[in-house]
């Protein structure tokens, strides 16, 4: 089928919108990619230090023969989703050896768990710490011994982090090496029961945190389908993956098979062979536009609508909150995830996963097949899925009709006509909202305003018994420059309570939710931010609100609102505690969220 007339306009837009910067982007990476094999123009002196723990492979180096592949490894022990890391520098060392490469640790960066920091200070650095993992990666590779690069990472900061860096250097070949979520454990809507019964005080907190381990049980990703996961199915949507390989289970032979191959399909692709493949060539307009689309096919998370625009931009790339508007409007809903249904990854990808999906949106011209990938060129590619045969690693077809229509759905008889984002504007600024994840009755709310300016506020309100009527709750002056734009998800059980008291709740914020966060229609990112005088500082209590996800609108019905001053709100305490004052640069120069929340793209 020929490519869907939306998508092809809206990439020709971009193309258009982009042209300059993507010019010039380009020219930088192709200057760079002629001055030959990196480590060829370092003293004697640099490469001894570079080369002296490196044992048998010091000659092969020195003589700049075969390719060296620098690892950026984000492995820590407390994420669980990049535990199995830990163990991928052996593994990859050792295929690069059999395929006549060398491999080394390029560097470390830092990789928080925004589970372990949800409702805490620390939370307060999880978006900035997408910039400081690009930083982190930029020196690791600013060493320049490696003719490619292989970026271990996973979750939902880290694999943007990487993704921008990875632009940054996009005359490298470059592959995404994912761990792959854990195997399913207590269910997660039985784990959101149990929440909102300690919410409302039923049981204790024994109970919640017998849950909640047996959720949280083991290595690898969360299995609700949230940022982590949506960045795994991001890379394959836009080639930066082996086709298949995000969603196998950690520490099994196929998921040790997918990492050796990984290896060498980036050792086959460098500037020393004849398949050269730099990750600018893959990164282009094509490549963002279809991974849009897989993000509103699957109702991936919110914090993706920040992130993709930042990724853009590293690449030269200038997306808008537009693109998203009309692309989602085009996309079916294709997948029911937790917290859109009740599946988790592990049972999506057994009802035919990314493959299914990419096979079937190919064939419903809402993908650019001809695209370039790690794996060649071609989006087609990615309609297959691994398998070990005879302990061989082989890609088998895909299947092509769910094994499982109560989760995963052909384009042509979707959950819903389209994407599971729904991008909110009115006189309250632009905003997202996730809509996959709300009831169709629940996505128009109009009620009166309960203005806050913490979580804590909230809850407090609460336990205080003062929600009696249908309210849309306001949190502002939680944007990226008044604290760093937290995740909001702790009000989730909250608000869930209210609502399942048969109240009307919506959530109206300048900050985020969690990729997890779902059922109370929550219109976030609200831009420009109450911390910048945004319209949300003009709200007062009692306002009427509008939330209406259906027809895209977020509106103050009170007459003149804008006329009254903007409110201020104490931020000093924001600037310490918990590392904060670290990152006092960031708050002073981050970009808005409708343009990737960055301070270095």
């Amino acid at each position: 089928m020929s490519l869907n007339a939306t998508v092809s306009k809206v990439t020709d837009t971009i193309i258009a919108r982009s042209a300059k910067t993507r010019s010039a982007y380009l020219e930088r990476m192709r200057a760079a990619a002629e001055d030959g094999p990196r480590r060829a123009h370092l003293t004697c002196g640099n490469q001894a230090h570079a080369y002296a723990a490196m044992g048998d492979a010091k000659d092969a180096l020195a003589g700049a023969r075969a390719p060296n592949l620098g690892i950026v490894t984000t492995y820590n022990d407390m994420l669980s989703a990049h535990q199995p890391f830990e163990g991928y520098p052996a593994i990859i060392k050792d295929a690069a050896a059999q395929c006549g490469a060398t491999a080394q640790v390029a560097g470390g960066v830092p990789a928080m768990c925004d589970g372990v920091t949800q409702g805490q200070l620390g939370m307060e650095l999880s978006l900035f710490s997408r910039d400081v993992i690009a930083m982190a990666t930029g020196v690791a590779l600013s060493h320049n011994t490696f003719d490619a690069a292989i970026y271990l990472g996973v979750c939902d900061k880290i694999v943007p982090g990487l993704v921008i860096a990875a632009a940054t250097f996009g005359y490298l070949p470059g592959i995404f090496l994912p761990a792959g979520p854990m195997t399913s454990g207590l269910p997660n809507d039985e784990k959101a029961r149990i929440r909102n019964e300690y919410a409302q005080g039923k049981i204790g907190r024994d109970k919640l945190m017998e849950a909640e381990m047996a959720s949280y049980h083991g290595p690898g990703t969360c299995t609700f389908y949230g940022t982590a996961n949506s960045n795994q199915m991001l890379m394959e949507f836009m080639g930066l993956h082996l086709p298949g390989a995000s969603f196998v289970t950690p520490n099994t032979p196929l998921r040790e098979a997918l990492t050796r191959a990984g290896t060498e399909r980036v050792a086959a692709v460098t500037a020393l062979g004849n398949a050269y493949t730099p990750v600018c060539d893959i990164l282009d307009e094509r490549a963002f536009v279809n991974g849009i689309v897989g993000l509103m096919a699957t109702g991936g998370s919110t914090n993706l609508l920040i992130h993709l625009p930042a990724m853009a931009r590293a690449a030269g790339i200038m997306l808008t909150m537009e693109d998203f508007s009309a692309l989602s409007e085009v996309t079916p809903l294709m997948a029911k995830v937790y917290p859109n249904g009740l599946a988790d990854v592990n049972h999506f990808h057994a009802a035919g996963g990314l493959g299914f999906m990419i096979s079937d949106l190919l064939e419903q011209g809402l993908l650019h097949p001809d695209v370039q990938t790690i794996a060649g060129p071609g989006l087609e590619r990615y309609a297959h899925e691994p398998k070990l045969q005879d302990e061989k690693l082989i890609w088998d077809d895909a299947p092509r009709s769910s094994l499982n229509d109560k989760i995963l759905r052909p384009a042509s008889d979707p959950f819903q006509s389209s994407g599971g984002l729904s991008m909110m504007q009115g006189n309250l600024g632009l905003g997202v909202m996730k809509v996959s994840a709300v009831a169709p009755e629940r996505r128009v709310i109009q009620a009166p305003a309960r203005v806050f300016h913490t979580q804590e506020a909230v809850k407090d309100a609460f336990k205080a018994g003062e929600f009696t009527g249908d309210t849309v709750v306001v949190v502002r002056f939680q944007g990226p420059k008044a604290n760093g734009m937290p995740e909001l998800h702790g009000l989730t059980p909250t608000l869930s309570v209210l609502q399942d008291r048969g109240l009307k709740i919506a959530l109206v914020t300048d900050g985020r939710m969690s990729g997890a966060s779902g059922k109370v229609p929550s219109a976030i990112h609200v831009s420009p931010e109450a911390a910048m005088g945004g319209p949300l500082a003009h709200v007062q209590d009692g306002d009427i609100i509008r939330v209406d996800a259906e027809a895209g609108i977020l509106e103050n019905l009170s007459a003149d609102f804008m006329t009254r001053p903007a409110a201020q709100a104490d931020l000093s305490a924001n600037s310490f505690g918990m590392g904060r004052e670290l990152f006092e640069i960031f708050r002073q120069s981050v970009g808005p969220a409708s343009e990737g929340a960055s301070a270095i793209t």
